[in-house]
């Protein structure tokens, strides 16, 4: 009596627990996201020399509001000296309503061995979705901004004083799903002001290798119209790293 008393009772607290939650159950999709990626390359022997890059990028989206936030940095070094360093920081929030976003954005980069060793815009404007669905993705961008910029200092200008200019920010960002474990992004900025002109390509190529972890092969290439004297208008950078992805 006993026995066929406690076999009843796990038959329905297993039904109950089977009609709860269903075998088929996945945890409903989060508004948060993010990714951690980081490369590291050491030297020996002949040469000895490191490099170490990283980002960040943490994603908040919801039905009416998007926001934005992507850390980079760059680091090397040789046996003698460091011979590259750089972090950027940049941040946008967006609105959305039925026919596309407005949107309130911030570039911050500061460059030890660069043109100019600090940078900022602020901007804002509106984006819409030109393409939109499940394998493509295009969303243009166009709008007012301000931007400072820190020269270099160099021997012939030791105290060099920082330009300010005001900008049209426009910018186009595509991202293609090539297959389920594949996809490609190409990201386009141009600002243009009176004093200055920049463009900005970011490239990227992720490859999933299993569940949330992949393989990313990033290119950035700035150009600058205007730099100081002894400086190069063309900045590359060309990462491989390993990219984990939460959410």
């Amino acid at each position: 009596m006993i026995r066929a008393t406690l076999l009843f009772v796990t038959l329905t607290l297993s039904y109950s627990a089977w009609a709860l939650v269903p075998p088929d159950y996945q945890e409903p999709p989060s508004d948060f996201s993010a990714e951690i990626e980081a490369g590291l390359q050491i030297n020996t022997g002949n040469t000895d020399s490191s490099s170490f890059n990283g980002r960040t990028k943490l994603v908040y989206d919801t039905t009416a509001y998007r926001q934005e936030g992507v850390i980079k940095a760059y680091y090397a070094a040789d046996a003698e000296k460091t011979t590259s360093e750089k972090y950027d920081l940049q941040l946008q929030s967006s609105y959305k309503f039925y026919s596309g976003y407005v949107f309130a954005r911030g570039d911050f980069i500061k460059d030890r061995f660069g043109s100019y060793t600090r940078s900022s815009t602020v901007s804002t404007g509106y984006g819409f979705d030109a393409i939109s669905d499940n394998n493509t993705r295009l969303s243009l961008e166009v709008g007012p901004g301000y931007r400072y910029n820190l020269p270099a200092v160099t021997d012939d200008i030791p105290d060099p004083a920082a330009d300010r200019d005001i900008i049209l920010r426009t910018a186009a960002k595509f991202e293609q799903r090539i297959h389920e474990y594949t996809s490609f992004n190409a990201d386009l900025t141009a600002e243009a002001g009176k004093e200055n002109n920049t463009l900005t390509l970011d490239l990227s190529y992720k490859n999933t290798l299993f569940q949330d972890w992949a393989f990313k092969i990033g290119m950035n290439v700035k150009y600058t119209e205007v730099v100081p004297e002894g400086s190069k208008q063309t900045d590359t950078v060309t990462t491989f790293n390993l990219l984990y992805t939460f959410q």
